[in-house]
């Protein structure tokens, strides 16, 4: 009995030893302190993000040591931070877009840094849908696509077009920018719209949109523009350590141009050696099962590749070396 107890003993001595040792390296932090472990009661601690004294907006520095606009980005850092999965699906994914969305804002004059408008705007999800009824990566209302120029009806809906709805965005940023000559203000304006803008900055006497008094959404979401650009930037140091293997690939695609109507595109898919379910992955812009094309409009539909669509995580490369640790 004396001698189980003793080995009892000692394997409890272990144990705490061990635990003790292993500790910071629990918690997530080796410049966590054994004084300060101690004092927390659950095995993991957070830290916040250092805000940036400054940083920079398509070359524009802006200044982040004013009080309010210092916690406004530190609120936004904070947020993409800890939202763990959301922002490393952000990384995951802009592997996918941003090689299709850089060139199109490049060709169109657009600077480089709105492509992160388009993250905060959707979360680099080309199906999203608000309960307002805006729609796409760059969440067009119906009114508003249509004035850049794309079509959106119940059989056609242009919003979900990668390129076309980029192309519309580029106008739409273009236009503003004649107006205010600031691309912060576009920025804001493509949230808010530019009239609340213009009649804002009017009113409030303020030479730039961030320092204007405004909803809070619309508030926040510069600072969200500015801290996602930080982040995507820079995953790894604000904790986010992904290999090659976990970024997703573009998708190769065979194209086809249509310029008749399509009855059924469930038997169109079939015969092209797919699923329904995969054109309208390939095609989001399609919204029912028939293309309805009397007018004879070109429409060009995207036919995944099998080879593409059964891509091999080891053989994925990183748009952007700074994503991944490999």
């Amino acid at each position: 009995m004396k001698k189980q107890y003793r080995i009892n003993y000692i394997l409890s001595l272990i144990l705490v030893f061990g635990i003790g040792t292993m500790l910071p390296t629990l918690i997530g932090s080796s410049m966590v302190s054994e004084q300060h472990s101690a004092k927390s009661e659950v095995p993991y601690c957070v830290t916040p993000p250092t805000v940036p004294e400054k940083v920079s907006f398509d070359g524009e520095t802006i200044d982040l040591r004013r009080y309010d606009r210092r916690e406004r980005m530190d609120r936004e850092m904070m947020s993409f931070t800890y939202m763990h999965s959301t922002t490393m699906l952000l990384v995951k994914r802009a592997n996918r877009y941003f090689p299709i969305i850089e060139p199109l804002l490049k060709e169109n004059g657009i600077p480089d840094d709105f492509k992160y408008l388009m993250v905060i705007e959707s979360n680099l999800n080309n199906i999203a849908r608000s309960p307002v009824g805006a729609a796409g990566l760059w969440q067009f209302m119906p009114a508003t696509a249509r004035e850049f120029g794309l079509e959106v009806n119940d059989n056609v809906d242009e919003r979900y077009h990668i390129e076309k709805a980029t192309v519309a965005a580029c106008k739409y940023f273009k236009q503003a920018y004649a107006k205010y000559g600031d691309w912060m203000a576009v920025s804001a304006s493509y949230n808010a719209g530019q009239g609340r803008i213009s009649s804002q900055l009017e009113q409030q006497l303020a030479n730039h949109a961030m320092d204007l008094w405004l909803v809070e959404e619309t508030s926040r979401y510069m600072f969200r523009l500015l801290a996602i650009k930080e982040v995507l930037s820079n995953p790894q140091r604000y904790g986010f350590l992904l290999k090659k293997e976990h970024l997703y690939p573009p998708i190769p695609y065979k194209e086809i141009e249509v310029t008749t109507q399509i009855d059924n595109l469930d038997d169109y898919a079939k015969q092209q050696g797919i699923t329904y379910a995969q054109l309208r992955d390939a095609n989001p812009w399609l919204r029912e099962h028939s293309l309805k094309n009397k007018s004879g409009k070109k429409y060009i539909l995207k036919i995944p590749t099998q080879e593409g669509m059964n891509y091999d995580p080891k053989k994925t490369e990183a748009y952007n070396k700074n994503w991944v640790i490999d």
